[in-house]
Protein backbone atom coordinates (compact mmCIF):
# COMPACT_ATOMS: atom_id res chain seq x y z
CA UNK A 1 0.00 0.00 0.00
CA UNK A 2 1.32 3.47 -0.76
CA UNK A 3 0.38 6.26 1.46
CA UNK A 4 -1.71 7.62 -0.73
CA UNK A 5 -3.78 4.71 -1.33
CA UNK A 6 -7.51 4.71 -1.13
CA UNK A 7 -8.24 2.43 1.35
CA UNK A 8 -11.77 1.15 2.83
CA UNK A 9 -11.36 -0.10 6.41
CA UNK A 10 -15.31 -1.62 6.24
CA UNK A 11 -16.44 -1.68 9.99
CA UNK A 12 -14.36 1.27 11.14
CA UNK A 13 -16.37 2.06 14.39
CA UNK A 14 -15.73 -1.67 16.02
CA UNK A 15 -13.42 -2.67 18.16
CA UNK A 16 -11.42 -3.97 15.20
CA UNK A 17 -11.86 -1.61 12.49
CA UNK A 18 -11.35 1.38 14.76
CA UNK A 19 -7.81 -0.14 15.60
CA UNK A 20 -7.03 -0.44 11.81
CA UNK A 21 -7.84 3.11 11.19
CA UNK A 22 -5.74 3.82 14.30
CA UNK A 23 -2.67 2.38 13.00
CA UNK A 24 -3.14 3.50 9.65
CA UNK A 25 -3.49 6.59 10.62
CA UNK A 26 -0.20 6.19 12.62
CA UNK A 27 1.70 4.75 10.15
CA UNK A 28 1.24 8.45 7.80
CA UNK A 29 -1.91 6.70 5.37
CA UNK A 30 -4.08 9.39 3.99
CA UNK A 31 -6.64 8.42 2.04
CA UNK A 32 -8.82 6.27 4.21
CA UNK A 33 -12.62 5.60 3.41
CA UNK A 34 -15.09 4.74 6.27
CA UNK A 35 -18.90 4.73 6.33
CA UNK A 36 -20.85 3.92 9.24
CA UNK A 37 -23.67 1.38 9.25
CA UNK A 38 -26.12 3.82 9.05
CA UNK A 39 -24.23 5.63 6.14
CA UNK A 40 -23.85 2.19 4.35
CA UNK A 41 -25.37 -1.01 4.90
CA UNK A 42 -23.24 -3.72 4.30
CA UNK A 43 -26.07 -6.34 4.25
CA UNK A 44 -27.76 -4.49 1.30
CA UNK A 45 -26.23 -5.51 -2.13
CA UNK A 46 -26.83 -2.52 -4.14
CA UNK A 47 -26.01 -0.37 -1.25
CA UNK A 48 -22.45 -1.70 -1.67
CA UNK A 49 -22.14 -1.61 -5.61
CA UNK A 50 -23.16 1.63 -4.92
CA UNK A 51 -20.61 2.19 -2.92
CA UNK A 52 -17.52 0.71 -4.40
CA UNK A 53 -18.30 1.97 -7.90
CA UNK A 54 -18.39 5.41 -6.52
CA UNK A 55 -15.36 5.22 -4.62
CA UNK A 56 -13.30 2.43 -6.41
CA UNK A 57 -11.56 1.79 -3.00
CA UNK A 58 -7.81 0.08 -3.90
CA UNK A 59 -7.06 -1.70 -0.50
CA UNK A 60 -9.91 -3.13 1.57
CA UNK A 61 -10.00 -4.36 5.50
CA UNK A 62 -13.15 -6.08 5.53
CA UNK A 63 -13.67 -6.25 9.66
CA UNK A 64 -17.68 -5.22 9.45
CA UNK A 65 -19.04 -8.66 11.24
CA UNK A 66 -21.57 -9.00 13.54
CA UNK A 67 -20.32 -10.37 16.68
CA UNK A 68 -20.67 -11.61 20.29
CA UNK A 69 -20.44 -13.88 23.26
CA UNK A 70 -21.98 -17.20 24.07
CA UNK A 71 -25.19 -15.27 25.07
CA UNK A 72 -25.87 -13.83 21.87
CA UNK A 73 -24.51 -16.14 19.62
CA UNK A 74 -26.73 -18.74 21.27
CA UNK A 75 -30.14 -16.71 21.17
CA UNK A 76 -29.47 -14.94 17.75
CA UNK A 77 -28.40 -17.80 15.24
CA UNK A 78 -30.21 -16.97 12.34
CA UNK A 79 -28.77 -13.11 12.68
CA UNK A 80 -25.23 -14.00 12.75
CA UNK A 81 -25.38 -16.38 10.10
CA UNK A 82 -27.68 -14.47 7.69
CA UNK A 83 -25.65 -11.16 8.63
CA UNK A 84 -21.96 -12.24 8.02
CA UNK A 85 -22.45 -14.16 5.02
CA UNK A 86 -24.24 -11.09 3.85
CA UNK A 87 -21.63 -8.52 4.60
CA UNK A 88 -18.43 -10.80 3.36
CA UNK A 89 -20.36 -11.64 0.36
CA UNK A 90 -20.93 -8.11 -0.84
CA UNK A 91 -17.89 -6.98 -0.30
CA UNK A 92 -15.58 -9.51 -1.55
CA UNK A 93 -17.91 -9.79 -4.93
CA UNK A 94 -17.94 -5.90 -5.03
CA UNK A 95 -14.02 -5.58 -4.47
CA UNK A 96 -13.36 -8.22 -7.29
CA UNK A 97 -15.89 -6.33 -9.52
CA UNK A 98 -14.63 -2.71 -9.05
CA UNK A 99 -10.54 -4.13 -8.86
CA UNK A 100 -9.69 -3.82 -5.66
CA UNK A 101 -6.06 -4.56 -5.52
CA UNK A 102 -6.13 -6.32 -2.60
CA UNK A 103 -8.32 -7.45 -0.05
CA UNK A 104 -8.02 -8.88 3.71
CA UNK A 105 -10.84 -10.54 5.43
CA UNK A 106 -10.86 -10.80 9.35
CA UNK A 107 -12.24 -14.31 10.74
CA UNK A 108 -12.19 -15.54 14.43
CA UNK A 109 -10.86 -19.01 15.87
CA UNK A 110 -13.94 -20.05 16.36
CA UNK A 111 -13.66 -21.70 12.98
CA UNK A 112 -11.61 -23.99 14.42
CA UNK A 113 -12.78 -27.60 15.92
CA UNK A 114 -14.32 -27.62 19.38
CA UNK A 115 -12.04 -30.50 20.50
CA UNK A 116 -9.10 -29.45 18.07
CA UNK A 117 -5.43 -30.09 19.07
CA UNK A 118 -3.50 -27.14 21.25
CA UNK A 119 -2.27 -25.02 19.89
CA UNK A 120 -4.59 -24.84 16.65
CA UNK A 121 -2.44 -24.64 13.33
CA UNK A 122 -4.36 -23.66 10.16
CA UNK A 123 -4.38 -26.82 8.54
CA UNK A 124 -7.16 -28.14 11.15
CA UNK A 125 -9.88 -26.38 9.90
CA UNK A 126 -12.53 -28.72 8.95
CA UNK A 127 -11.15 -31.53 10.86
CA UNK A 128 -14.21 -31.86 13.54
CA UNK A 129 -17.64 -30.76 14.96
CA UNK A 130 -17.57 -26.59 16.13
CA UNK A 131 -18.86 -25.30 19.42
CA UNK A 132 -22.11 -25.65 19.24
CA UNK A 133 -22.98 -22.71 20.63
CA UNK A 134 -21.52 -20.29 18.13
CA UNK A 135 -21.70 -22.57 15.10
CA UNK A 136 -23.67 -20.23 12.77
CA UNK A 137 -21.24 -17.92 13.28
CA UNK A 138 -18.18 -19.71 12.80
CA UNK A 139 -19.73 -22.01 9.37
CA UNK A 140 -20.41 -18.00 8.42
CA UNK A 141 -16.25 -17.09 8.60
CA UNK A 142 -15.16 -20.69 7.43
CA UNK A 143 -17.50 -19.24 4.03
CA UNK A 144 -15.81 -16.15 3.70
CA UNK A 145 -12.33 -17.93 4.35
CA UNK A 146 -13.38 -19.88 1.43
CA UNK A 147 -14.70 -17.41 -0.55
CA UNK A 148 -11.78 -15.54 -0.84
CA UNK A 149 -9.51 -18.71 -1.95
CA UNK A 150 -12.04 -19.18 -4.32
CA UNK A 151 -12.02 -15.86 -6.31
CA UNK A 152 -8.47 -16.22 -6.01
CA UNK A 153 -8.14 -19.23 -7.46
CA UNK A 154 -10.66 -18.74 -10.24
CA UNK A 155 -10.15 -14.64 -10.87
CA UNK A 156 -6.63 -14.56 -10.05
CA UNK A 157 -7.78 -12.07 -6.98
CA UNK A 158 -5.31 -11.27 -4.05
CA UNK A 159 -7.55 -11.75 -1.33
CA UNK A 160 -6.04 -12.86 2.07
CA UNK A 161 -7.53 -14.01 5.39
CA UNK A 162 -6.33 -13.74 8.81
CA UNK A 163 -7.90 -15.60 11.99
CA UNK A 164 -6.90 -13.36 15.21
CA UNK A 165 -7.56 -14.94 18.54
CA UNK A 166 -10.11 -13.63 21.04
CA UNK A 167 -10.01 -9.61 21.17
CA UNK A 168 -10.12 -6.81 23.52
CA UNK A 169 -9.52 -2.97 23.41
CA UNK A 170 -11.22 0.60 22.53
CA UNK A 171 -14.50 0.32 21.34
CA UNK A 172 -15.38 -3.00 22.41
CA UNK A 173 -18.74 -4.28 23.20
CA UNK A 174 -19.42 -3.90 26.56
CA UNK A 175 -23.19 -4.46 26.84
CA UNK A 176 -23.68 -7.85 29.34
CA UNK A 177 -26.07 -9.86 27.14
CA UNK A 178 -24.10 -9.58 23.79
CA UNK A 179 -20.56 -9.36 24.79
CA UNK A 180 -17.48 -11.34 24.98
CA UNK A 181 -15.95 -12.64 28.60
CA UNK A 182 -13.74 -9.77 28.73
CA UNK A 183 -15.38 -6.40 28.52
CA UNK A 184 -18.75 -8.17 30.29
CA UNK A 185 -16.26 -8.84 32.98
CA UNK A 186 -14.27 -5.54 33.35
CA UNK A 187 -18.38 -3.97 32.93
CA UNK A 188 -19.31 -6.57 35.83
CA UNK A 189 -16.64 -5.61 38.47
CA UNK A 190 -16.82 -1.36 37.54
CA UNK A 191 -20.86 -1.60 38.36
CA UNK A 192 -20.16 -3.89 41.21
CA UNK A 193 -17.19 -1.93 42.59
CA UNK A 194 -20.13 1.41 42.18
CA UNK A 195 -22.70 -0.67 44.16
CA UNK A 196 -20.43 -1.86 46.85
CA UNK A 197 -21.83 -5.14 46.02
CA UNK A 198 -20.29 -7.85 48.12
CA UNK A 199 -19.70 -10.51 45.01
CA UNK A 200 -20.20 -10.77 41.02
CA UNK A 201 -21.16 -13.85 39.35
CA UNK A 202 -19.09 -15.49 36.46
CA UNK A 203 -20.40 -18.11 33.89
CA UNK A 204 -19.24 -21.61 34.14
CA UNK A 205 -16.68 -23.20 36.15
CA UNK A 206 -13.60 -20.81 35.65
CA UNK A 207 -11.54 -23.71 34.02
CA UNK A 208 -11.75 -23.29 30.27
CA UNK A 209 -8.38 -21.21 29.31
CA UNK A 210 -8.26 -18.42 26.39
CA UNK A 211 -6.17 -16.18 24.56
CA UNK A 212 -5.94 -12.73 24.53
CA UNK A 213 -5.28 -10.10 22.04
CA UNK A 214 -5.31 -6.50 22.06
CA UNK A 215 -6.74 -5.06 20.04
CA UNK A 216 -4.02 -2.52 18.83
CA UNK A 217 -1.76 -5.76 18.32
CA UNK A 218 -4.09 -7.30 15.91
CA UNK A 219 -4.18 -3.85 13.90
CA UNK A 220 -0.31 -3.70 13.74
CA UNK A 221 -0.59 -7.25 12.35
CA UNK A 222 -3.13 -6.76 9.27
CA UNK A 223 -1.48 -3.59 8.07
CA UNK A 224 2.02 -5.34 8.16
CA UNK A 225 0.44 -8.53 6.81
CA UNK A 226 -1.12 -6.26 4.08
CA UNK A 227 1.70 -4.74 3.24
CA UNK A 228 3.79 -8.19 3.07
CA UNK A 229 1.90 -11.41 2.60
CA UNK A 230 0.38 -13.03 -0.40
CA UNK A 231 -0.14 -16.49 0.03
CA UNK A 232 -3.03 -18.88 -0.09
CA UNK A 233 -3.09 -19.94 3.77
CA UNK A 234 -4.97 -17.76 5.86
CA UNK A 235 -2.57 -16.90 8.86
CA UNK A 236 -3.92 -17.11 12.69
CA UNK A 237 -2.86 -14.07 15.34
CA UNK A 238 -2.71 -14.37 18.75
CA UNK A 239 -0.27 -14.42 21.64
CA UNK A 240 0.94 -17.92 21.48
CA UNK A 241 -0.31 -18.32 25.18
CA UNK A 242 -3.44 -18.37 26.79
CA UNK A 243 -5.28 -18.01 30.90
CA UNK A 244 -8.08 -19.82 32.38
CA UNK A 245 -11.25 -17.51 32.71
CA UNK A 246 -10.81 -17.56 36.70
CA UNK A 247 -7.57 -16.20 36.47
CA UNK A 248 -8.29 -13.38 34.05
CA UNK A 249 -11.32 -12.80 36.34
CA UNK A 250 -9.05 -12.39 39.06
CA UNK A 251 -6.76 -9.44 36.39
CA UNK A 252 -9.73 -7.85 35.99
CA UNK A 253 -11.00 -7.27 39.24
CA UNK A 254 -7.26 -6.23 40.19
CA UNK A 255 -7.29 -3.75 37.46
CA UNK A 256 -10.91 -2.34 38.30
CA UNK A 257 -10.11 -2.28 42.14
CA UNK A 258 -13.18 -4.32 42.90
CA UNK A 259 -13.16 -5.76 46.85
CA UNK A 260 -15.52 -8.42 47.02
CA UNK A 261 -15.62 -11.83 46.25
CA UNK A 262 -15.51 -14.11 42.62
CA UNK A 263 -18.45 -16.45 42.24
CA UNK A 264 -18.40 -19.16 39.40
CA UNK A 265 -22.11 -20.46 38.26
CA UNK A 266 -21.05 -23.64 36.89
CA UNK A 267 -24.33 -24.75 35.73
CA UNK A 268 -24.26 -22.00 33.56
CA UNK A 269 -21.69 -23.07 29.68
CA UNK A 270 -18.12 -23.20 29.89
CA UNK A 271 -17.59 -23.22 26.02
CA UNK A 272 -14.78 -24.80 24.50
CA UNK A 273 -12.51 -25.96 27.23
CA UNK A 274 -9.30 -24.15 25.49
CA UNK A 275 -8.74 -21.95 22.42
CA UNK A 276 -4.84 -21.27 21.75
CA UNK A 277 -3.53 -20.77 18.41
CA UNK A 278 -0.29 -21.73 16.79
CA UNK A 279 1.69 -18.27 15.73
CA UNK A 280 4.36 -20.28 14.23
CA UNK A 281 3.79 -19.26 10.72
CA UNK A 282 3.08 -15.27 11.71
CA UNK A 283 6.22 -15.45 13.15
CA UNK A 284 7.87 -17.16 10.05
CA UNK A 285 6.41 -13.88 8.62
CA UNK A 286 8.68 -11.88 11.39
CA UNK A 287 5.66 -10.43 13.50
CA UNK A 288 4.92 -10.96 16.86
CA UNK A 289 2.72 -8.98 19.94
CA UNK A 290 3.83 -6.24 21.66
CA UNK A 291 1.39 -6.11 24.59
CA UNK A 292 1.20 -7.61 27.88
CA UNK A 293 -2.80 -8.93 28.60
CA UNK A 294 -1.86 -6.44 32.28
CA UNK A 295 -0.93 -3.61 29.79
CA UNK A 296 -3.52 -4.19 27.70
CA UNK A 297 -6.24 -4.14 30.67
CA UNK A 298 -4.72 -1.24 31.90
CA UNK A 299 -5.61 0.73 29.11
CA UNK A 300 -8.83 -0.96 28.69
CA UNK A 301 -10.06 -0.17 32.35
CA UNK A 302 -8.75 3.23 31.36
CA UNK A 303 -10.51 4.15 28.08
CA UNK A 304 -13.64 2.97 29.57
CA UNK A 305 -13.20 4.56 32.80
CA UNK A 306 -12.94 7.64 30.23
CA UNK A 307 -15.47 6.88 27.87
CA UNK A 308 -17.81 4.91 30.17
CA UNK A 309 -21.48 6.28 28.97
CA UNK A 310 -20.64 5.85 25.56
CA UNK A 311 -19.07 2.38 26.19
CA UNK A 312 -21.98 1.14 27.98
CA UNK A 313 -24.92 3.73 28.90
CA UNK A 314 -24.59 4.03 32.66
CA UNK A 315 -23.87 7.19 34.55
CA UNK A 316 -20.44 7.40 35.81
Amino acid sequence: MELTSKIYVAGHRGLVGSAIVRKLKEQGYKNLLCKTSQELDLRDKNQVDQFFEQKKPEYVFLAAARVGGIVANNDYPADFIRDNLQIQTNVIDASYRNGVKKLLFLGSTCIYPKFAPQPMSEDVLLTGLLEPTNEPYAIAKIAGIKMCESYNRQYGTNYISVMPTNLYGFYDNFDLETSHVLPALMRKFHEAKLKNQPSVEVWGTGSPKREFLYSDDLADAVVYLMNTYNGTQFINIGVGKDISIKELAEKIKDVVGFQGDIVFNSEKPDGTPRKLVDVTKLAGLGWQAAFSLDDGLSKVYKWFLDNVEEAVHIAK
